[in-house]
């Protein structure tokens, strides 16, 4: 073979060689490359997903107002029991008085709660006082009564027998002091008509007239 063609073969080998090479190299650079793109949707899907995640999130922060909501309507109303629980004060009350004639006489105190005060009347007798010497009505029942829910048209009753003595004397009034217990800041003045104290007494509160006349 000549010298020349020799040569050539020689080249030619070389370039197809290096060519192959090449390609070959390409061929691994584009499989690494590969999965590499194939991970990008990937990664924009969980870009993607990220984005309503966030909506969960703002949901539950609404939520959040929603349950601060419902506390606060739930205070609301408890507050509002609470009101409707209280016991009343003689300031809640609209008062009146008129005088009875059975049982030898008496003073009738009627008691309903003002418009739109709903109010508990203890179980216990009102205090009722007589004249500026601060003497109290007794209690006319052994024992207590029950409570009173006044509302609306509900009324309570409690009767008063001013002079429970047989003997003359005492002292002549013309109104009583009523009180719903010791410890109510606004007693009220009732006027009662001309009337003789001496160791008065009074029944609990009850919601019939007709319970509440007291003993001699």
């Amino acid at each position: 073979m000549p010298r020349n063609r020799r040569r050539a073969l020689l080249v030619t080998s070389a370039l197809v060689g290096g060519a192959m090479l090449m390609t070959a190299c390409q061929g691994t650079d584009a499989a690494q490359n590969a999965p590499a793109a194939q991970s990008s949707p990937s990664a924009t899907a969980a870009v993607g997903a990220g984005t309503p995640s966030g909506s969960p999130a703002a949901s539950a922060g609404d939520s959040g107002g929603a349950d601060k909501g419902n506390e606060n309507a739930g205070s609301a109303g408890e507050g509002e029991q609470k009101r409707a629980g209280q016991v009343c004060g003689a300031n809640d009350i609209s008062w009146s008085t008129r005088s009875e004639t059975q049982a030898g006489g008496y003073i009738l105190v009627i008691a309903k709660a003002k418009p739109g005060i709903t109010c508990v009347l203890p179980a216990a007798h009102p205090t009722v006082a007589f004249g500026s010497d601060g003497t109290e009505a007794g209690p006319a029942e052994q024992s207590t009564g029950k409570q009173i829910t006044l509302s609306g048209n509900t009324a309570a009753y409690a009767g008063v027998n001013p002079k429970t003595t047989s003997a003359n004397g005492g002292k002549e009034l013309d109104s009583i002091i009523v009180a719903i217990g010791n410890g109510d800041p606004d007693p009220v003045s009732l006027p009662v008509g001309t009337i003789t104290v001496d160791k008065p007494v009074v029944t609990n509160w009850h919601t019939a007239p007709k319970d509440a006349v007291p003993s001699r």
